[in-house]
């Protein structure tokens, strides 16, 4: 074995000797290594309070249209998802029996103006003859009462021609309101009966309206903020599949009753919806704005660990070790949580590496060792 072989092995005896001799002394000490953790520190922001549910998309205005006469589909006058405007027709119904009733009903009413005309001029003349003493009052009397018949039966008359003028109105279907129309539900020869057929579905998509349920326990800060705000709460609405596309809108509805099965209560959002983007139907994540936190003490949510006694955090004192702090939490956004009774502005807080982590555990900096430089390979 050559001397520098000896020097070797003697060098690494002499090391091994070395660390075990510190290694004793710091057991006889009581010391631990010092835990490697990631920090943060505690910050002062405003935090706007919000409650994140589920909600539903809904027309503003929805209705099936039903005809009010039987019979039948003549043509229809629209595409599917055709925009339509109130008023316009889109539907007609054959009309041939209905002119004829009409007709019918203005010749009955001409008939019986005629009857009227006669009897006025009957009752003028009789009028006269009793005035000449030819006729006697009951003569009179009695043809009065018969144009005051004839009036009667011609008023009927005209309301037996309005009504039949009404139902030819019926043959043609209108939109009720501006809106959209669904899928074709008839077609030309289809047999329609009197409310009882559905001819098409329109649906009013601008503005939109969102249905949610809260929790009743958030009522008290619901009507605060209702109360406060004269346009309504804000609410943001995201799509669950495209959570990067925001949709403005703003509160409308409060239900007056608690729900007693759930507990919860309804409200509804009222969203301009001027793209057409949202359909009604459609599931939406809706985020309602409480409240705001102003100059909050506010934290990494990661720092927040749950025990026995509720939440806490590892503050990181001066001299580096770990102090467990109860604390107790207001709100939660954007991934930082504010802090409401616990820390103070400016403390240290562990956000990785609880778990090594003892009351009172000496700690340093995941990153702050410098990592050691590789062995070179021995020469052969």
């Amino acid at each position: 074995m050559t001397i520098t072989r000896w020097a070797a092995l003697s060098i690494g005896l002499l090391g091994a000797i070395a660390l075990a001799a510190c290694s004793d002394e710091a057991k006889k000490k009581g010391e631990t290594p010092p835990v490697p953790v990631v920090t943060a520190k505690a910050t002062e922001q405003d935090i706007p309070v919000t409650l994140k549910v589920v909600g539903r998309a809904e027309a503003f205005e929805s209705v099936t249209l039903k005809s009010r006469v039987d019979g039948q589909v003549a043509s229809v006058l629209f595409t599917e998802r055709q925009h339509v405007k109130k008023g316009e027709a889109f539907i007609r119904l054959d009309p041939t029996d209905y002119d004829a009733r009409l007709q019918q009903a203005t010749a009955a009413s001409a008939r019986d103006a005629a009857l009227l005309a006669k009897t006025r001029s009957d009752t003028a003349r009789y009028a006269a003859l009793r005035d000449r003493n030819f006729v006697s009052e009951e003569k009179v009397n009695d043809v009065r009462t018969n144009e005051a018949a004839a009036a009667a039966i011609l008023r009927a008359s005209k309301a037996a021609e309005e009504a039949a003028r009404l139902q030819v109105s019926y043959t043609t279907i209108r939109a009720p309101f501006d809106g959209v129309v669904g899928a074709r539900i008839v077609f030309p020869g289809s047999s329609v009966k009197t409310n009882d057929t559905a001819l098409a579905i329109v649906n009013r998509i601008q503005p939109l309206l969102v249905s949610f349920s809260i929790p009743e326990k958030h009522l008290p800060r619901l009507r605060k903020s209702l109360n406060a705000n004269s346009h309504g709460m804000k609410v943001d609405v995201t799509l669950p599949s495209d959570e990067s596309r925001h949709f403005e809108g703003s509160v409308r509805f409060l239900d007056n009753a608690v729900d007693a099965t759930t507990g919860t209560i309804l409200m509804k959002a009222e969203l301009p919806n001027a793209d057409e983007l949202l359909t009604p139907g459609q599931f939406l994540n809706v985020t309602l704005l409480l409240d705001t936190l102003h100059n909050a003490v506010t934290i990494p949510n990661e720092a927040i660990q749950q025990g026995a006694e509720g939440n806490f955090v590892y503050v990181i004192k001066d001299d580096g070790r770990a102090e467990v702090r109860k604390v107790e939490t207001a709100a939660a956004d954007g991934g930082v949580t504010a802090i409401s009774k616990g820390l103070n502005v400016g403390e240290i807080v562990v956000t990785d590496g609880q778990l090594r982590l003892t009351p009172g555990s000496k700690t340093k900096e995941a990153g702050a060792a410098k990592p050691q430089a590789p062995e070179a390979p021995a020469a052969k």
